[in-house]
């Protein structure tokens, strides 16, 4: 039901393009990439709002690639603890930020020391350093209690996971009983070949490691999770180098998608 890596790939490899591409974002985040970054595209492609993106700083909105939008899938609600569990640069950190408020918590994890440093400036820069908390991690064994979180954030990194039930069930794991996952992530809706599921490169472009649209709920529904529902598309590699290789012919979107811990 799952996808996982192909049996001989190297999960170490991948990990390390994933990480090289990332760090390169966060040093050069106008270089040419296969996907979109920015708030321009954040608010065109992904129905951001404009006027929240332009008060955050630029260390972390520039920087964004994600490929859906978490923050319209559900409310956040102030004082609660919100975790970003892949947080890159922190724009949806930040926007989850100000919405807790300063009694509510932050937290965002992530792999990458250069995405790191630029939300955790971010953070500094728009006054909100004592409620966001950055963290270094990995999403397959998050730094975070159990049963300690009211709202999971995710955007676009479920589908670089080499395996997928241990993303979710980490998930679980740290969400309060009730608490929500809003998820943004890629989907494909026609079956990958062999060869493009081995491709390391295709993995760190978002799409070898997607799931089907029907797959998604399946394997959150089987980790524990309820009311598992995709809520929107997003066109997120329109006019991308991605594009123009495989995500016509796949049909690859960004979703929107909720589900609950019992």
């Amino acid at each position: 039901m799952a996808v996982k890596c192909p049996i001989g790939f190297d999960t170490e490899y991948l990990r390390e393009r994933v990480y090289e591409t990332y760090d390169r974002v966060a040093r050069e985040p106008n270089g040419e990439f296969h996907f979109h970054r920015g708030p321009e595209y954040a608010s065109e492609y992904l129905k951001y709002d404009m006027d929240e993106l332009r008060a955050l700083p630029e260390e972390s909105t520039a920087r964004f690639a994600g490929v859906a939008n978490p923050h319209r899938i559900g409310e956040i609600l102030p004082g609660e603890t919100v975790l970003d569990h892949a947080c890159g640069a922190g724009m949806d950190l930040l926007l989850a930020a100000k919405r807790v408020g300063p009694g509510g918590k932050a937290i965002g994890v992530d792999m990458t020391k250069g995405m790191r440093d630029c939300a955790a400036a971010a953070a500094r820069i728009a006054g909100l350093s004592h409620y966001v908390d950055i963290r270094e991690g990995v999403f397959e064994n998050l730094p975070v209690e159990d049963e300690s979180v009211d709202v999971v954030i995710s955007n676009g990194v479920v589908n670089l996971a080499p395996d997928k039930e241990i993303v979710f069930r980490e998930i679980h794991r740290v969400l309060k009983p009730g608490g929500r996952l809003f998820l943004g992530d890629v989907v494909v809706q026609r079956e990958l070949k062999p060869e493009a599921r081995e491709n390391p490169d295709l993995w760190a472009a978002c799409i070898a490691g997607a799931l089907t649209e029907k797959e998604l709920p399946e394997i959150a529904g089987a980790c524990g999770f309820t009311d598992c529902r995709i809520t929107e598309h997003f066109d997120c590699f329109k006019n991308t180098s991605a594009e123009v290789k495989v995500s016509k012919d796949l049909y690859v979107q960004g979703v929107n998608f909720f589900a609950r811990k019992a």
